[in-house]
């Protein structure tokens, strides 16, 4: 009868093959920790090509004005502000500018913008974009200056970069 007994354990015992609750943990906590390490990285990189639009945005936006110059002779005279979820705005007749995801825009005209030598600048502006749901950077474009859109820490909105 003993050996009955043992010879149905070895049978059972060869017949079961599976993992052990140690086993399962231990592969539980891996999966965690690679969670734990991506998650964080994957929010980083959207962060960026929040702000990587929201340049993107403002680099179209010049190219708009420019095109209301040329085509009227002038830059828009009011203040324009918009967002994306407004599905961007009309900069002058015919001309829209379209914003992508999170992009927020102001576009103003300073009075009294001086050059590098001094003489007070009419029909310029400058506009400035971020991403609500970037990293808090600003860009902004003075077309006083021209050149590039540049990195700011001033508010949106502001006449001057």
């Amino acid at each position: 009868m003993f050996n009955r007994l043992a010879k149905l354990r070895e049978e059972r015992a060869q017949g079961e093959k599976g993992f052990t609750l140690i086993e399962l943990l231990v592969v539980v906590v891996i999966i965690g920790i690679l969670i734990a390490i991506a998650i964080p990285l994957y929010l980083n990189y959207q962060k960026g090509s929040h702000d990587k639009a929201a340049e993107s945005d403002l680099r179209g936006a010049v190219s708009v004005l420019e095109q209301c110059n040329s085509d009227n002779g002038s830059y828009p005279a009011a203040a324009l502000s918009f967002a994306a979820k407004s599905g961007g705005g009309t900069a002058c007749t015919g001309q829209s500018i379209k914003l992508s995801g999170s992009t927020e825009f102001k576009y103003v005209t300073p009075s009294g913008t001086k050059d590098s030598g001094g003489n007070t600048v009419t029909g310029s502006y400058t506009v400035t974009a971020d991403a609500t749901d970037g990293s808090g950077k600003k860009y902004c474009y003075d077309s006083v200056n021209g050149g590039s859109v540049a990195t700011t820490s001033n508010a949106l909105g502001a006449s001057t970069c």
